[in-house]
């Protein structure tokens, strides 16, 4: 992976963020070597490999400078397909997915009404006949327009109409090549390059065994999806964590002022060192929770201290590698600027900080729920 990453520097990701474009070749070339059909087994043709494969693909084109926000759902929603897909869509699918014939890139569940609260989405799917009728609207979903299927949460039955509020929610695997002239996707300009974009759905009609597994169980079905994603996020942070610790090191030993290399003095050392051990600490964590996922085992609590205890080192190693770096640190020929926009976004999404911490609160320590 390093070596793969090594043939797109610095200079293709600046210009591909100058001029907002995705990054077709680098995709493209993840693809041809296997690399995003990892974890599909490999009786469909793909490599079989462990989540924590996808942790170490993610981290390492993290750590080269890059980023992987423009394949990693392929990554992280293949628990949801493989674990509670029926066998025709496996074989439909999973072949496709593994010779790069078809790009699964989209994961749809937020919506401008709902945010964190996923329970509360309003986009419907409606069953008539052989077929599921499609109306609403997501946001923040990011490669839309550079994806052929769509990993898609919606409500099948009214949340006023179901006991518990985790009922009614059902996934569906969605071709957006088929779906024709019913779904809009429009374009989000946003501080860092991740293809992000509204979906509207308008009477879309799908066929009814796009759905995966049993109807209404769909939110059980994505709790393992969120919680690897969590995980390969808490890794691009290692990643991106690594990469300003590297420059920040590298600059420190170059940049003469006074006569001495800045990196001499323990005003400039300190920062460095608290930023490696933070990044250290936070990578255990990582590798716990994908251990207890790769066991099967619940790993809530270690997916979201993962998630939360890397973006807190990345945003801290980026930081002092700005400071560090100072005036040439806002230049784009550093990378630095592009990089501290890029993992600035991990405070935020998936999951914010603060909800995280709501998580460990409520479900790990017992505290009465505060919302």
């Amino acid at each position: 992976m390093r070596a793969l990453c090594a043939e797109f520097p610095g200079s293709y990701w600046r210009h591909l963020d100058r001029d907002r474009r995705y990054p077709e070749e680098f995709v493209a070339r993840l693809t041809a070597d296997g690399f995003l059909g990892a974890l599909v087994p490999e009786q469909y043709g793909g490599g079989g490999a462990s989540l924590s494969a996808a942790a170490a693909i993610l981290e390492e084109i993290h750590a080269s400078g890059g980023n992987g926000a423009a394949c990693h759902a392929q990554l992280y929603t293949m628990g949801t397909l493989l674990r509670h897909g029926s066998d025709k869509q496996k074989d439909l699918w999973l072949p496709a997915i593994a010779a790069g014939d078809v790009r699964l890139q989209a994961f749809a569940v937020t919506e401008p009404a709902a945010g964190s609260d996923t329970l509360s989405i309003r986009t419907r799917a409606t069953r008539d006949g052989d077929e599921y009728v499609l109306n609403g609207q997501k946001i923040w979903i990011s490669r839309a327009e550079h994806s052929d299927l769509m990993m898609l949460l919606a409500r099948t039955t009214p949340l006023d109409k179901v006991g518990r509020r985790t009922a009614g929610l059902s996934v569906f695997l969605v071709d957006l090549r088929s779906v024709g002239s019913g779904i809009t996707i429009s374009p989000i300009r946003t501080m860092i390059n991740h293809s992000t974009t509204e979906v509207f759905f308008d009477d879309v009609r799908i066929p009814a065994d796009c759905l995966i597994g049993d109807e209404g169980s769909g939110f059980r079905y994505i709790l393992s999806g969120m919680n690897a994603e969590r995980i390969l996020i808490a890794a691009e942070c290692i990643g991106d964590a690594r990469w300003f610790i590297s420059a920040a090191r590298q600059y420190a030993s170059d940049r003469v002022v006074f006569g001495r290399p800045i990196g001499q003095n323990q005003g400039v050392q300190f920062p460095i060192a608290r930023a490696y051990l933070a990044t250290r600490a936070a990578d255990l964590m990582v590798k716990e929770a994908l251990a207890l996922y790769e066991a099967e085992d619940p790993c809530g609590e270690e997916a979201n201290a993962a998630k939360l205890l890397a973006s807190e080192a990345s945003w801290e190693a980026a930081d002092m590698c700005l400071q560090i770096h100072g005036g040439f640190g806002f230049a784009e020929e550093y990378d630095v600027e592009r990089k501290f926009r890029e993992t600035r976004l991990y405070q935020v999404a998936p999951i914010s900080t603060n909800m995280i911490l709501s998580y460990v609160a409520e479900h790990v320590l017992g505290l009465t729920r505060s919302f």
